[in-house]
């Protein structure tokens, strides 16, 4: 697994735990049904998604890694000439 691969599966998991883990402890503190953590989960998630593809990371993705290390990221590669079409 390249380093880009592995940066973006831990930036995911890792996500993906905090916004359940908050959906949980929101149903707690709330005191309503645990059932409700999902749907708070997916609106942490959408919320995040939104701020991450305008504030920080690569735009126009829902990436918070820095564009360097975003997988979506296109490696420089040298072109001579035209090359084949």
């Amino acid at each position: 697994m390249n380093n880009k691969l592995a940066l973006d599966v831990a930036e995911r998991a890792g996500w993906t735990g905090a916004q359940a883990a908050l959906g949980v402890l929101i149903t707690d503190l709330a005191n309503i049904n645990l059932w409700w953590a999902a749907p708070i989960g997916l609106v942490l998630a959408s919320a995040k998604g939104w701020v991450a593809g305008r504030l920080v990371g690569r735009s126009g993705t829902a990436s918070t890694l820095p564009v360097t290390k975003d997988p979506a990221t296109a490696a420089a590669t040298a072109v001579m000439g035209d090359g084949p079409r």
